[in-house]
C-alpha cells in the first residue's frame, strides 16, 4: 500500500484581487466572485514554476520528517514548465540536491497531480521505489490572454507536493484499519476524453523551420466554459462512485470531498448530484483561483496544516480539466 505521510504548499507573494483585476479590464468582484466563487489569487512576479515546485516539496519534505536522501522519484504534473527541457521534476531534483532520484513530468493539466499520484502508487506497489515526490505546480499567469475577461480571472499561481511511501501490513502495523485492509491509497479512477480536447486548450509554438515561415505567435487559454461545466459534473460524480465502490464505502464514510478548485459552482454541482453536504467540500479558490495541477495538493496541504486530517479520516481527492482528463482516488489518512 501507499500512503501520504506529508504535505507542502507554495504560493506566489503577490496577490492580486478581484478590485485589482477590475482597474485594468472590464469586470468587478461582483462579476468574478458571484461566478465563480474566487476573491483573489496569488501571480508569480519572481516567482517560477520550478522554484514554487522545490518550495513546496521542501516544506512537504519536513512535514514528512524525511531528508532529500529519502527520494527514490520525483513526479511533477505541470503545463507551464519554465523551459520545454529540461523538465521541471529535473529542476526540482537539481534544487533539492536529490541526486538518487529519478525525476519526469506528467501533462495532465488540472489532473495533473492525481495522475502523478497514480503513477507512483504504481511504482511503489512494484516495489521499483519506496519513496516519492509527487508535485502539482503551474505559472499559468504567463499563458494567459489578459485581454480576455472569461478566462484570465480564474486562474492563480502556486504549488503543492505531497511524500508518498510504500508500506507492507507488516511494516505500519495498521492492517485492521479500513475496508480495504489497510490505510492509504485505497481506490483510484481515472480517464481521458481526447475528442473534447478542445474545449479547453492553450496552442504550442507553430512549426517554424525552413520550409514553413511562419511569424512566432503565442498561444494562449481558450475555453468553452459551458462544455467544461457540462463535463466536469457529469464525470466527476461518476468517478467518485466508482472509487466509493471499488473501496466498500459510501458517501457518509468520507470525511472530506477534496475536488480541483475549478469553479464553486462545479464544486456545488458535484455536491448536490451526490447528495453530499457542501460543508464535506472544503475550499481554497476563494483565495487561490484555479491553478490546475497544483489545486488539489495546496488544498490538501492547507487542510493538513489546518489539523483537520486525523489518522483514520477517509477522503477523496478529485482532479479534472483539459485534455480532457479525470482522476479520482479514495484514500484513508
Amino acid at each position: 500500500m501507499m500512503r501520504i505521510i506529508g504535505t507542502g504548499s507554495c504560493l506566489p507573494l503577490s496577490v492580486v484581487t478581484n478590485d485589482d483585476l477590475s482597474k485594468i479590464m472590464d469586470t468587478s468582484d461582483e462579476w468574478i466572485s458571484s461566478r465563480t466563487g474566487i476573491k483573489e489569487r496569488r501571480l508569480a512576479k519572481e516567482e517560477t514554476t520550478a522554484s514554487m515546485a522545490a518550495e513546496a516539496s521542501q516544506r512537504a519534505l519536513k512535514n514528512a520528517g524525511i531528508g532529500v536522501e529519502d527520494i527514490d522519484l520525483i513526479i511533477v504534473g505541470t503545463i507551464t514548465g519554465d523551459y520545454v527541457t529540461p523538465s521541471t521534476s529535473c529542476e526540482v531534483q537539481a534544487k533539492l540536491g536529490a541526486a538518487s532520484a529519478v525525476a519526469f513530468d506528467i501533462n495532465a493539466a488540472c489532473s495533473g497531480f492525481m495522475f502523478a499520484l497514480h503513477t507512483a502508487y504504481v511504482y511503489l506497489q512494484s516495489g521499483i521505489y519506496k519513496t516519492a515526490l509527487v508535485v502539482g505546480a503551474e505559472t499559468l499567469s504567463k499563458i494567459m490572454d489578459w485581454n480576455d475577461r472569461s478566462t484570465c480571472v480564474l486562474f492563480g499561481d502556486g504549488a503543492g507536493a505531497a511524500v508518498v511511501r510504500a508500506y507492507t501490513d507488516e511494516e505500519s502495523g495498521e492492517h485492521e484499519i479500513g475496508r480495504s485492509g489497510a490505510r492509504g491509497l485505497l481506490a483510484f479512477s481515472q480517464g481521458s476524453d481526447g475528442a473534447k480536447g478542445s474545449v479547453l486548450a492553450c496552442r504550442d509554438r507553430v512549426n517554424n523551420n525552413p520550409l514553413i515561415q511562419n511569424p512566432f505567435e503565442m498561444g494562449y487559454v481558450s475555453m468553452d466554459g459551458q462544455e467544461v461545466y457540462k463535463f466536469a459534473v457529469s464525470t466527476v460524480p461518476s468517478s467518485i462512485i466508482k472509487v466509493l465502490e471499488t473501496s466498500q464505502l459510501k458517501t457518509e464514510d468520507i470525511k472530506y470531498f477534496v475536488l480541483h478548485q475549478a469553479n464553486i459552482r462545479i464544486i456545488q454541482s458535484v455536491a448536490k448530484r451526490l447528495k453530499v453536504s457542501e460543508d464535506k467540500f472544503p475550499l481554497s479558490l476563494d483565495h487561490c483561483g484555479n491553478i490546475s495541477a497544483a489545486s488539489v495538493p495546496i488544498l490538501l496541504d492547507e487542510m493538513n496544516q489546518k489539523g483537520m486530517l486525523s489518522p483514520g479520516d477517509k477522503i477523496v481527492m478529485s482532479g479534472f480539466g483539459a485534455g480532457l482528463t479525470w482522476g479520482t482516488a479514495v484514500i484513508e489518512w
